[in-house]
Order: structure tokens, then sequence, then C-alpha cells
């Protein structure tokens, strides 16, 4: 199955603005300069309401959701086999699968709906165990295609109707003798003498099949007419007939229903689906689309062919923070302003990390350097990054490259960045009707030192007072956190972006020391004062990080 190539280009997981509006601007960028729509903007969690005011302010839909880069269905190599009616008879199967060089063949409905599967097992192991006369009646056998089987046409009666009683008689019997080997409704495989085929007729045959001849004499017509008997003439000998009759029978009598297959949809995750695999005798599997549409068969030795995701990874170098099964994708490029982190790589990259206070910053940067034009919707984008990273030029992480992309930024967008940014951080800190997980996850961080794993939230805001609020409702939150997905202890920063100070929230053993360690503050009932501490990338981590390397 052909695939658009697809590059997907994904920030970290709880995404704030920055992380959001990088991919976004990255993923134009990319197209812009390559000439092509085959890189993505995506979003490894739930927005926040700041960036959710961002997209709104400037008309962009938010990036869709990518959580897990791991290997799917959809990156194997998915055989397209046109799907077969299930009317058609297995001779027509099996010369299909034939020509087609497949061993397996789909049955499906008008609609696409997948009916069952036909193999070329299944058919020979049904020629090699018939013994039973009755398999053409018992399958529904219609007489038009008991004629195209032995390449012959039906000259007299219904050709549409069903052989579905009685069995299967070759005439070589006296035709005195015939009456009783004939019962009622049966199928009488005999040659050209009229005594022989009217004494059929006379018998109860509901169908007679005349050999070495392509059409029948006129009293045999005459008698089979008013006996509502089928007439069938085919120039094969009567061994040859024979022997290719049981081709007739539909493919849905020897296919495999739904019910008794296994089979996968194009978001399974190749982990999920291994085992499947290798536990079942089958060489391939249909894939399905969630209505139960036939798209495709995937083989075993697809799982080894698998084609990786491609990604782009920016605003974070921290594997703990990127989207899962990161180790399963293939990283293409990397652009961040953090410090360098966890990600690995199974090649060499290209790799763009500088000491800014925002990712876009450097963006705005690789714009410049391709010499383009930056687009008012992406120019808002970019400059709302900037001002959500460094607080509105007050994290100690701002550059002058930050303030002047920013200044640039906001003439291109035509806003005022004092009243912009207010709007901004208002509708950041707007946190009613939120639960207090919520309020942790919606900028919160895993870092890993050593053998120690933590986790660190922020909310920035201009209004004290809902600060204070914030903090009473979070305790049991962070209470919770400890302890899951191995994080030991976990730090909560509510910022005053006012006068730049933080009340650092602590929870799990050994918090409150490293904290004291690192910037010589008690914590006092779970809270610690930091004055003057704003930024948790350039500030709080840092210091933690050489606490625990002490």
């Amino acid at each position: 199955m052909n695939k658009e190539e697809k590059i997907y280009i994904v920030g970290h997981k709880n995404p704030d603005t920055d992380s959001i509006c990088s991919a976004i601007s990255y993923a134009y960028l990319k197209n812009k300069t390559s000439g092509t729509n085959k890189y993505h903007a995506r979003r490894a969690g739930q927005i926040n309401e700041e960036t959710e005011f961002v997209l709104k302010y400037w008309g962009i839909d938010a990036p869709k959701y990518l959580p897990n880069v791991g290997l799917q269905v959809r990156d194997m190599e998915i055989k397209e086999i046109e799907g077969a009616p299930d009317d058609i008879t297995i001779r027509i199967a099996w010369e299909f699968m034939q020509e087609s060089e497949t061993t397996t063949l789909p049955v499906v409905a008008e609609d696409g709906q997948l009916k069952g599967l036909l193999t070329v097992g299944d058919i020979t192991n049904y020629f090699m165990d018939v013994y039973s006369r009755t398999v053409m009646s018992e399958a529904g056998t219609r007489y038009y295609d008991i004629a195209e089987t032995i390449n012959g046409i039906v000259v007299s009666g219904n050709d549409y109707a069903i052989f579905n009683r009685g069995k299967v008689v070759v005439a070589t019997s006296r035709p005195e003798d015939l009456a009783g080997e004939i019962e009622d409704d049966d199928l009488v495989i005999l040659g050209d003498r009229e005594d022989t085929q009217q004494a059929a007729i006379r018998a109860g045959a509901s169908c007679i099949v005349i050999t070495g001849e392509m059409s029948a004499p006129k009293a045999t017509m005459e008698l089979a007419d008013s006996r509502n008997c089928v007439v069938i003439c085919t120039r094969f000998d009567t061994y040859t007939t024979a022997r290719l009759i049981n081709q007739s029978i539909p493919a849905k009598s020897l296919m495999r229903k739904p019910e008794e297959l296994v089979s996968f949809h194009p978001d399974d995750f190749v982990d999920d689906i291994r085992e499947t695999m290798g536990k079942l005798r089958f060489r391939s599997f249909p894939v399905l689309d969630r209505s139960g549409r036939f798209l495709g068969m995937i083989e075993r030795r697809s799982l080894l062919t698998a084609k990786r995701k491609q990604v782009i990874l920016v605003d974070h170098t921290e594997k703990s923070q990127a989207v899962d099964n990161l180790e399963q994708a293939e990283i293409l490029e990397i652009v961040d302003h953090h410090r360098i982190g966890t990600v690995e790589t199974l090649q060499p990259v290209f790799f763009r990390g500088e000491p800014v206070g925002c990712t876009a910053t450097i963006l705005t940067t690789m714009f410049r350097e391709r010499g383009m034009d930056i687009p008012k919707e992406i120019a808002g984008l970019l400059c709302s990054a900037i001002l959500s990273d460094t607080l509105m030029f007050r994290s100690p992480t701002c550059t002058p490259r930050d303030v002047g992309a920013a200044n640039e930024l906001a003439v291109i967008a035509g806003i005022n960045i004092t009243e912009y940014a207010k709007q901004m951080f208002r509708a950041g800190s707007n946190l009613k009707g939120k639960t207090p997980d919520e309020i942790l996850h919606q900028d919160y961080k895993r870092f890993t030192f050593g053998e120690t794993t933590f986790g660190v939230g922020q909310i920035s805001s201009m209004d004290l007072e809902e600060l204070k609020e914030i903090k009473t409702v979070l305790r049991p939150a962070l209470e919770e956190e400890c302890g899951k997905r191995g994080v030991s202890m976990v730090f909560f920063m509510l910022t005053d972006i006012t006068t730049e100070d933080t009340i650092l929230m602590c929870c799990g053993e050994g918090s409150d020391e490293l904290v004291k360690e690192s910037f010589g503050a008690d914590v006092v009932d779970g809270d610690a004062f930091l004055p003057k501490v704003v930024s948790r990338k350039k500030q709080l981590i840092p210091a933690f990080m050489q606490s625990l390397q002490k």
C-alpha cells in the first residue's frame, strides 16, 4: 500500500506555548523550503489555556494528537489485494490467486466489508477430502456456475437457480436401471444417448449435464421443460466433466468467516500484535478499518521491514518528556534551547541547540537565514512563544536575542507586546473548572539524574490571590503523583510574574533537603519561598542537578 510520506514535528508531553507554536511554525518553514507538504505539526499532550488562547487569537487549529510514535500496522507493508465477491466459484478464485501470486483471497461485500478469507490451503484440502456426493448441493451451487466451470452452457431451465438438494450421479447404467440410482433433485452427468437422458429426467433429476455435445435433442428439451429440469451441455467428456464439476461451488462455502479470523487495524501497535502473529500458523492477516472494511493483508515477515516513523523534536531533549516509544522512531532533527538531555539517536542528526530563552527565537533566526518572509499568523505564534517562555522578558533565561526577535515579530503581527501578554497570561492562569490533577499536569515535566527521577510543574500568573487559591487545592495531587512512573519527588512552582518570585510546593522523601541544599531555603508546611526565581529551566533544574551531583 502506497503511503504518503509524513514527517512529524512534535514538542514535549504536557506541551506549553513554545512547544506547540514552534512545532507549527517549523512545519510551515520546512514545507515552504522543501516545496512539499510532508511536514506535520503534532502535539504530545493536551494544550493548556494559554496556548488555546494563542491559537484561537491567531486562527490556527491545534495540531493533532500524537502520544506514541511506536511502530504500527500502518507502518508495515500492507499488500493491497482486490477483494472477490462471495458468489465466485473456487475455480475462479484459484485462477485469480495463481495470476496474482497470492495464497490468500479476501472475500468482500459490495460496501467493502470483509466477509471471509479463502486460502490455497483451503482449496487443496477440499479436493483431497471430497468423498461426499452431496457437497455441491450443500454449498448451494448455481447452475450458471456449474456450466461456466465445465465450459458449458445452460440450454434449458433457469441458469441462476440453485442446486441445493440431491447428489451428483454419473449415469453409467442402462436406462432401465437408472430409476434405482437416481433420486429426486439429483444432478446427473451423462452422455449423448437420448434414452438415458430422458430416463434420468423421469427418475426425478433436477439437472442433467450432457457431455460431448453443445446441444440437446428436441425430445429431451421438451421433457426437461415439462419436469422443470435444467439441462447443461459441455464439449468435455464425462471423465473431465466429473473431475471439474466440484470446482463450481461458491467460494463462501470454503472461506473462513470473520469470527474465525484474526484481523488487525492500521492503528494497532506492532508490539501488541507481534506475539499473536507468532503464535498462529497463518502467514498473512487481514487489515480492516474501524468500520470493518478490508484494506489489505500483512505478513509476518512484514514485521522486519516496517518503516519507522520520522520525527523532528522541538523544545526538548529529555526522553522522559518525549512521546512514547521514541526509540522506535527515526529522529531526523532536534531544535531546542534546553540542556542536552537523554534523547539518543541511531545516526547523526541535524541538531540546533542555542542558549536562548525560547525555541521560537531560534526558529525566527532560521526564517531570516533562509531569507523567508514570516506570515502575520506565524509571527504571532512565534512572538507568543517567546513572551510565554521568558515571562515577558522577566525570566533570567531571556537574552537580547529573545527581546529583539519578539519586538520584530510583534511589528509583523501588529500587536502591542504589553497588552497582548497580559491577555495571554490571564488566559493561562484561568483554571476555573479544572481538577487538581489537570492543574498539576498543565505544564509538568519529568527529569532524571542518575537514579533519581523528579517532576516539576509550573504556573505563572499576574494575580497573587489566584496563586494562593491554587496552592490550597494542589497538595493532594502532588502527593498522588509521587511514586508514579518512578517519580520520587514532585515540585510545583507558583510564580508571580509581577514580583518575579516563586512559592515552591514540595512533596516526596528528600524534597525538603534538596531545596535546602539548592537554594538555602527552609521548607515550611511543604512550601519554600524562592525570591527572584522564575525559571524552571535556568534556575530551578540546574540548582537541583548540581545538588544531586554532590
